[in-house]
């Protein structure tokens, strides 16, 4: 038997494989930084034996209440995940699975490679709707990818889609693929409509170093992406820092970063009522686009999510708050689970990807009916 992981986006260490099929693994911590969680492996050699894989340091993980009622994914063949036995005993995560094939990868959730990622910017710009723009370049020398769909014009909004600030949360790139499949669909008539009214910014990975990296939060140089919007730089933030920049020249009326949350086993919106510009026009534009989700999806809900800030205490340098300010705009977070959904539950794949797929569409769905409110 053995464990590697030395592939696009994984992240662990082996410390002993014994032939009883019990596995001693460490998550490796994310590039110059504390924060680890995310873990992506590949176990051969295994087929027909029970393995108990057990994660030694889960405890000191970033968010160990992530760990109670998660499942950790598992795939023969990279395309079809589901969920495996796992147990958290307070101190190690064990992952229960007797392998049907000699060649099976176990993660946090299901991966998005830079691969697909490279596929979905190829595919798009064969769209005659779609302008591909370079933004510039990572700190490991990878690109920065943009896509302008539709055209600017009079009366026309501005929508910004932003996906994996934290490159740990893939769903979020899930949701967002699921969101520009259905922009580009030209039978798709809410497409259609939103294209007629709006021209969309869409960034579909906002940290390819620490996705390709397996880093659960951080960039290259050990930057939380969304702790630099205040004051990026391109010695440490680049990406914030070049998306920002054209954000300055285009323009906001909408923007939703999507993520997702290893605690909370719900997909919610968190808003921006922390700011100090925070008023009841805002919080009326947010309630009805968080409704117009939930009457879009059963999978979406808003009773359940982060506590409200009060208005004035906002940290500014997180990017729905300090663009919510800098462009008076509808600016939101979109959570989704790395557990199953509390409410909408599915035993075999839990929360996955393609149940976030159909949530990205289900969020246009939601812009359509906010339009004439923002």
């Amino acid at each position: 038997m053995k464990i590697s992981q030395n592939f696009d986006s994984g992240n662990i260490e082996c410390l002993s494989i014994g032939k009883d099929g019990n596995i001693e693994l460490a998550i490796r911590r994310d590039s110059n930084s504390d924060f680890m969680q995310w873990f992506h492996y590949r176990l051969t050699g295994a087929k027909g034996v029970e393995c108990n894989m057990i994660i030694t340091n889960a405890n000191d993980c970033a968010y160990v209440e992530g760990w109670p009622d998660y499942q950790a994914v598992a795939s023969y063949d990279r395309q079809t995940w589901f969920r495996v036995d796992t147990h958290y005993d307070g101190e190690k995560l064990t992952i229960a699975h007797t392998p049907e094939c000699d060649s099976v990868y176990y993660a946090y959730f299901t991966p998005y490679s830079m691969e697909r990622h490279h596929d979905l910017i190829a595919n798009a710009q064969l769209s005659e709707l779609v302008e591909y723009i370079h933004l510039g370049s990572t700190l490991d020398g990878q690109d920065m990818d943009l896509l302008k769909i539709g055209e600017e014009g009079e009366g026309k909004k501005v929508c910004w889609l932003i996906a994996r600030q934290h490159p740990g949360e893939t769903m979020a790139q899930w949701c967002l693929e699921g969101m520009l499949d259905s922009l580009l669909d030209p039978e798709d008539p809410i497409s259609r409509e939103l294209l007629n009214k709006a021209v969309f910014y869409v960034v579909p990975n906002m940290n390819p170093d620490g996705s390709r990296r397996g880093n659960l939060r951080t960039n290259a140089a050990g930057a939380n992406l969304n702790r630099e919007w205040q004051t990026p730089s391109m010695e440490h933030s680049p990406e914030v820092y070049l998306v920002r920049q054209k954000m300055e020249q285009t323009g906001m009326d909408f923007c939703l970063d999507v993520h997702g949350d290893e605690a909370l086993a719900y997909n919610f919106i968190a808003g921006s009522e922390g700011i100090e510009s925070w008023n009841d026009a805002r919080q009326a534009q947010l309630d009805f686009y968080q409704q117009a989700l939930v009457n879009a999806s059963p999978d979406f809900q808003t009773k359940i999510g982060y506590d409200q800030e009060e208005p004035g205490k906002a940290l500014m340098t997180v990017g729905t708050n300090y663009l919510a300010h800098a462009f008076g705009a509808l600016v939101m977070t979109l959570e989704m689970p790395f557990k199953d959904t509390e409410q909408t539950p599915d035993e075999y794949v839990g929360w996955s990807a393609p149940r976030s797929y159909k949530l990205g569409q289900a969020c246009l769905n939601a812009l359509h009916q906010t339009m004439l409110k923002i």
